[in-house]
Protein backbone atom coordinates (compact mmCIF):
# COMPACT_ATOMS: atom_id res chain seq x y z
CA UNK A 1 0.00 0.00 0.00
CA UNK A 2 1.40 3.40 -0.96
CA UNK A 3 1.60 5.99 1.79
CA UNK A 4 -0.05 9.28 0.90
CA UNK A 5 1.19 12.35 2.76
CA UNK A 6 -0.54 15.68 3.30
CA UNK A 7 -3.57 16.74 5.34
CA UNK A 8 -5.64 13.79 6.47
CA UNK A 9 -8.53 15.39 8.42
CA UNK A 10 -10.04 18.80 9.08
CA UNK A 11 -9.49 19.63 12.76
CA UNK A 12 -12.18 22.35 12.68
CA UNK A 13 -15.00 19.90 13.48
CA UNK A 14 -14.90 16.83 15.72
CA UNK A 15 -18.04 15.23 14.24
CA UNK A 16 -19.57 15.34 10.76
CA UNK A 17 -23.06 13.87 11.22
CA UNK A 18 -23.96 14.20 7.52
CA UNK A 19 -20.84 12.24 6.60
CA UNK A 20 -21.64 9.48 9.11
CA UNK A 21 -25.23 9.26 7.84
CA UNK A 22 -23.94 9.01 4.26
CA UNK A 23 -21.71 6.10 5.24
CA UNK A 24 -24.60 4.23 6.84
CA UNK A 25 -26.76 4.73 3.74
CA UNK A 26 -23.96 3.38 1.57
CA UNK A 27 -22.89 0.53 3.85
CA UNK A 28 -22.97 -2.14 1.14
CA UNK A 29 -20.81 0.00 -1.14
CA UNK A 30 -18.34 1.27 1.45
CA UNK A 31 -17.89 -1.95 3.45
CA UNK A 32 -18.05 -4.78 0.89
CA UNK A 33 -17.31 -7.96 2.78
CA UNK A 34 -18.63 -6.51 6.03
CA UNK A 35 -16.55 -6.97 9.18
CA UNK A 36 -13.47 -8.22 7.32
CA UNK A 37 -13.32 -5.02 5.26
CA UNK A 38 -13.73 -2.89 8.40
CA UNK A 39 -10.81 -4.74 9.96
CA UNK A 40 -8.66 -4.03 6.91
CA UNK A 41 -9.58 -0.33 7.11
CA UNK A 42 -8.29 -0.29 10.70
CA UNK A 43 -5.12 -2.21 9.82
CA UNK A 44 -4.31 0.22 7.01
CA UNK A 45 -3.40 2.97 9.49
CA UNK A 46 -0.74 1.09 11.51
CA UNK A 47 0.52 -0.45 8.25
CA UNK A 48 0.93 3.04 6.82
CA UNK A 49 2.87 4.15 9.87
CA UNK A 50 4.97 0.98 9.87
CA UNK A 51 5.95 1.71 6.28
CA UNK A 52 7.13 5.18 7.32
CA UNK A 53 8.99 3.87 10.39
CA UNK A 54 10.54 0.85 8.71
CA UNK A 55 8.45 -1.69 10.61
CA UNK A 56 5.98 -2.24 13.41
CA UNK A 57 3.85 -4.79 15.22
CA UNK A 58 0.11 -5.19 15.55
CA UNK A 59 -2.11 -7.66 17.40
CA UNK A 60 -5.61 -8.51 16.22
CA UNK A 61 -8.05 -10.17 18.61
CA UNK A 62 -11.30 -11.66 17.35
CA UNK A 63 -13.52 -11.70 20.43
CA UNK A 64 -16.29 -14.18 21.21
CA UNK A 65 -18.94 -11.41 21.19
CA UNK A 66 -18.18 -10.61 17.53
CA UNK A 67 -16.10 -7.54 18.32
CA UNK A 68 -12.62 -6.99 16.90
CA UNK A 69 -9.64 -5.39 18.62
CA UNK A 70 -6.55 -4.03 16.86
CA UNK A 71 -3.58 -2.89 18.97
CA UNK A 72 -0.41 -1.45 17.45
CA UNK A 73 2.91 -0.13 18.74
CA UNK A 74 2.98 3.09 16.70
CA UNK A 75 3.25 6.69 17.85
CA UNK A 76 -0.44 7.00 18.67
CA UNK A 77 -3.04 9.22 17.04
CA UNK A 78 -2.00 12.86 16.86
CA UNK A 79 -3.37 14.94 19.75
CA UNK A 80 -3.34 18.69 20.38
CA UNK A 81 -4.14 20.80 23.43
CA UNK A 82 -6.77 23.53 22.98
CA UNK A 83 -6.80 27.03 24.50
CA UNK A 84 -8.48 25.68 27.63
CA UNK A 85 -5.77 23.08 28.14
CA UNK A 86 -7.96 20.15 27.06
CA UNK A 87 -6.63 17.33 24.91
CA UNK A 88 -8.15 17.22 21.42
CA UNK A 89 -7.49 14.22 19.22
CA UNK A 90 -7.37 14.34 15.43
CA UNK A 91 -10.97 13.55 14.39
CA UNK A 92 -10.17 10.34 12.54
CA UNK A 93 -13.32 8.51 13.65
CA UNK A 94 -16.12 10.98 12.98
CA UNK A 95 -14.95 12.99 9.95
CA UNK A 96 -13.84 12.00 6.48
CA UNK A 97 -10.28 11.08 5.64
CA UNK A 98 -9.51 13.79 3.08
CA UNK A 99 -7.09 11.55 1.20
CA UNK A 100 -9.28 8.54 0.62
CA UNK A 101 -13.01 8.93 1.12
CA UNK A 102 -14.70 8.85 -2.31
CA UNK A 103 -11.36 9.47 -4.02
CA UNK A 104 -11.32 7.57 -7.33
CA UNK A 105 -7.58 6.99 -6.97
CA UNK A 106 -7.66 5.88 -3.33
CA UNK A 107 -5.36 2.91 -2.77
CA UNK A 108 -6.80 -0.57 -2.74
CA UNK A 109 -6.97 -2.52 0.49
CA UNK A 110 -5.78 -6.15 0.38
CA UNK A 111 -9.33 -7.33 -0.36
CA UNK A 112 -9.28 -5.37 -3.63
CA UNK A 113 -11.64 -2.60 -2.52
CA UNK A 114 -10.83 1.10 -2.12
CA UNK A 115 -9.59 2.47 1.16
CA UNK A 116 -12.11 4.93 2.65
CA UNK A 117 -10.91 5.73 6.15
CA UNK A 118 -11.59 5.06 9.81
CA UNK A 119 -14.91 6.96 9.76
CA UNK A 120 -16.39 4.04 7.80
CA UNK A 121 -15.43 1.68 10.62
CA UNK A 122 -16.84 3.97 13.30
CA UNK A 123 -20.10 4.74 11.48
CA UNK A 124 -20.75 1.05 10.75
CA UNK A 125 -20.00 -0.13 14.29
CA UNK A 126 -22.52 -0.34 17.12
CA UNK A 127 -19.71 0.87 19.36
CA UNK A 128 -16.02 1.60 19.04
CA UNK A 129 -13.46 2.34 21.74
CA UNK A 130 -10.31 4.21 20.75
CA UNK A 131 -7.41 4.05 23.21
CA UNK A 132 -4.51 6.31 22.38
CA UNK A 133 -1.05 6.31 23.98
CA UNK A 134 1.45 9.02 23.09
CA UNK A 135 4.63 10.27 24.70
CA UNK A 136 2.76 13.28 26.09
CA UNK A 137 -0.17 11.32 27.57
CA UNK A 138 -2.81 8.65 27.08
CA UNK A 139 -6.56 8.91 26.54
CA UNK A 140 -9.55 6.77 25.69
CA UNK A 141 -12.86 7.64 24.00
CA UNK A 142 -15.98 5.67 23.13
CA UNK A 143 -18.10 6.10 20.00
CA UNK A 144 -21.56 4.80 19.18
CA UNK A 145 -22.40 4.60 15.46
CA UNK A 146 -19.49 6.98 14.86
CA UNK A 147 -20.56 9.65 17.34
CA UNK A 148 -18.27 10.25 20.35
CA UNK A 149 -19.85 9.57 23.73
CA UNK A 150 -18.27 11.97 26.19
CA UNK A 151 -14.85 13.61 26.02
CA UNK A 152 -11.39 12.12 25.93
CA UNK A 153 -10.82 10.39 29.27
CA UNK A 154 -7.20 10.35 30.44
CA UNK A 155 -5.73 6.96 31.35
CA UNK A 156 -2.56 6.20 33.26
CA UNK A 157 0.50 6.26 30.97
CA UNK A 158 2.48 3.01 30.97
CA UNK A 159 5.58 4.13 29.11
CA UNK A 160 4.41 2.75 25.76
CA UNK A 161 2.92 4.36 22.68
CA UNK A 162 0.35 3.03 20.23
CA UNK A 163 -3.30 2.87 19.34
CA UNK A 164 -5.95 0.29 20.21
CA UNK A 165 -9.22 0.24 18.28
CA UNK A 166 -11.92 -2.11 19.61
CA UNK A 167 -15.17 -2.21 17.63
CA UNK A 168 -18.37 -4.21 17.24
CA UNK A 169 -19.62 -4.29 13.63
CA UNK A 170 -23.25 -3.17 13.34
CA UNK A 171 -26.05 -5.70 12.76
CA UNK A 172 -26.70 -6.29 9.09
CA UNK A 173 -23.04 -6.43 8.09
CA UNK A 174 -21.48 -9.72 7.11
CA UNK A 175 -19.57 -11.16 10.06
CA UNK A 176 -16.03 -12.45 9.99
CA UNK A 177 -15.65 -15.73 8.07
CA UNK A 178 -14.67 -18.92 9.92
CA UNK A 179 -11.20 -18.75 8.36
CA UNK A 180 -10.70 -15.13 9.39
CA UNK A 181 -7.44 -15.82 11.22
CA UNK A 182 -5.66 -17.12 8.14
CA UNK A 183 -7.27 -14.57 5.85
CA UNK A 184 -6.17 -11.67 8.06
CA UNK A 185 -2.61 -12.99 8.20
CA UNK A 186 -2.52 -13.32 4.42
CA UNK A 187 -4.24 -10.04 3.60
CA UNK A 188 -2.26 -8.00 6.14
CA UNK A 189 1.15 -9.16 4.92
CA UNK A 190 3.47 -6.18 4.47
CA UNK A 191 5.76 -3.90 6.50
CA UNK A 192 4.01 -4.76 9.76
CA UNK A 193 4.13 -7.99 11.77
CA UNK A 194 0.53 -9.03 12.52
CA UNK A 195 -0.44 -11.52 15.23
CA UNK A 196 -4.01 -12.86 15.36
CA UNK A 197 -5.79 -14.33 18.38
CA UNK A 198 -9.16 -15.94 17.69
CA UNK A 199 -11.31 -16.18 20.82
CA UNK A 200 -14.56 -17.02 19.04
CA UNK A 201 -16.44 -20.14 20.05
CA UNK A 202 -14.92 -23.22 18.48
CA UNK A 203 -11.87 -21.36 17.25
CA UNK A 204 -8.34 -22.17 18.25
CA UNK A 205 -6.31 -19.22 19.47
CA UNK A 206 -3.07 -18.63 17.61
Amino acid sequence: MTTQHGPTHDWASAVDLAHLDDIRRRAAELAPGGALHLLLEVLAYPAEEAADRGGGRCRVTLHADGSVEVADDGRGTQTRVDAAGRAVRKPVMSTRDLRFFDAPDAPLLPDGHRRRGMSVVAALSTWLVHRNRRLEGAWVQRYEHGVPVGDLDPVEPDGTTGTTVHFLPAPGLDGLPPDATERVRTLAAGPMTVEVADERDGAASS
